[in-house]
């Protein structure tokens, strides 16, 4: 039986509980400022939305059993510019993000959280999973705080108070 259950993965995926939710980070940012690099801080919301994107794709691929290698520098998974050209760039990473997100949420299935994936140093597929929701949460704080020193917080949808 799995260290980690379907009901937990599928809520740290979407960032329930003690966590904005992964959606609510990036809900209705104006393209504009998501492609602002506040003083001091290393990235854009753009820039931090690319590359959790990166990973996430390539989560996917070896979560769907290709052999996909890290690249050599981790310079190279910050793909893209800081700020978007327009709406229709910034609104297709959004979607982009999205869709992976939620091929993700589909391959939660309790009958095979266990199942060990051989491609991916032998993690199994809960592993797996857990890493996706942990490397998006990590920066979706990253995200909230940005968005705070931007004076773009809380969204639409609400912020991380009660």
């Amino acid at each position: 039986m799995s260290a980690i259950s379907a009901r937990t993965l599928g809520h740290a995926l979407r960032g329930e509980g003690a966590h904005v939710e992964v959606s609510a980070a990036i809900d209705g940012m104006d393209w504009r400022v998501a492609g602002v690099r506040p003083e001091g801080a290393p990235h854009s919301v753009f820039r931090l939305l690319n590359h959790m994107i990166y990973w996430q794709d390539l989560f996917l691929q070896r979560l769907t059993g290709a052999r996909v290698a890290s690249p050599p520098r981790a310079v190279e998974g910050w793909p893209g510019e800081d700020a978007p050209r327009n709406a229709a760039e910034w609104a297709g990473a959004v979607e982009r993000f999205n869709q992976g997100l939620t091929v993700v949420q589909g391959l939660i299935n309790p009958d095979t959280l266990d199942e060990v994936l051989p491609n991916w140093n032998y993690r199994t597929r809960s592993e797996a999973i857990a890493l996706v929701a942990s490397h998006n949460s990590y920066h979706v704080g990253q995200i909230v705080l940005l968005r705070r020193m931007l004076g773009a917080w809380p969204p639409p949808t609400g912020g991380d108070t009660w």
